[in-house]
């Protein structure tokens, strides 16, 4: 719902605890079945300190119940993922997945520490390369999903579908104007798709987003077309 966005960027992108949990309320109504939120400290900075982290989930499970909230733990969080690790052990309210880059320096490390916590793993595969890492891991079984972010559009999506390993769950996404394209692709192959101002802020139509509410329901007319 946020990224590392700022209000420069869009004015409707959500920071606080209270502004995640009443965009909840508003991209569950218009048809997202789960979240995912990068919580902010002082200043608006991401952060994964466990009190900004815990006071967001709570948050928003206190006003959508039965939503599954996930968090990042991208690098450009905090850059050491010992560190990274560290947070994701230290969280007293646990979300139900985090997002983890296979891309990104020590990924491996975050992926147990997670799991070690019970928290559902959702990993980021955005290259070949990434697919690859991937299947020679340990976590090969173990992860709830793949989610396929691209810059490139469609087909860089489906190259890297085909070669994630049998039997993982996937969710696609793209950036910016190619977000529409990915997200077609992704309900013509009858898989799971992720919208939201961290990734785009135009509509297909190339119009400027309300805010996320009227993203979510985009994509939703688009997975929702008669084949």
């Amino acid at each position: 719902m946020n990224g590392g966005r700022t209000r420069s960027e869009h004015p409707a992108v959500p920071t606080t605890a209270a502004e995640l949990a009443a965009d909840a309320i508003a991209v569950r109504q218009a048809g997202a079945i789960a979240v995912h939120v990068h919580p902010r400290g002082a200043g608006g900075a991401e952060t994964l300190a466990a009190a900004e982290c815990d006071a967001a989930v709570v948050a928003i499970r206190a006003a959508v119940r039965g939503l599954p909230v996930g968090l990042s733990t991208s690098a450009t969080i905090n850059r050491d993922p010992f560190a990274r690790a560290a947070a994701v052990s230290a969280w007293r309210t646990r979300p139900d997945f985090v997002s983890v880059n296979v891309s990104e320096l020590g990924w491996a490390g975050i992926v147990r520490a997670a799991l070690h916590s019970g928290i559902a793993v959702e990993v980021g595969l955005a290259t070949l390369a990434d697919t690859d890492a991937l299947a020679d891991s340990p976590f090969t079984h173990q992860v709830a999903r793949a989610l396929v972010g691209v810059d490139g559009g469609a087909e860089e999506a489906r190259a890297i579908a085909q070669q994630i390993p049998a039997g993982i769950p996937q969710l696609w996404h793209g950036y910016g104007e190619r977000t529409w394209e990915v997200i077609s692709a992704a309900s013509t192959a009858a898989v799971d798709v992720r919208v939201g101002l961290e990734d785009v802020l135009t509509l297909p139509d190339g119009s400027l987003a309300a805010n996320n509410a009227e993203l979510v329901a985009a994509a939703m007319e688009i997975v929702s077309r008669p084949e």
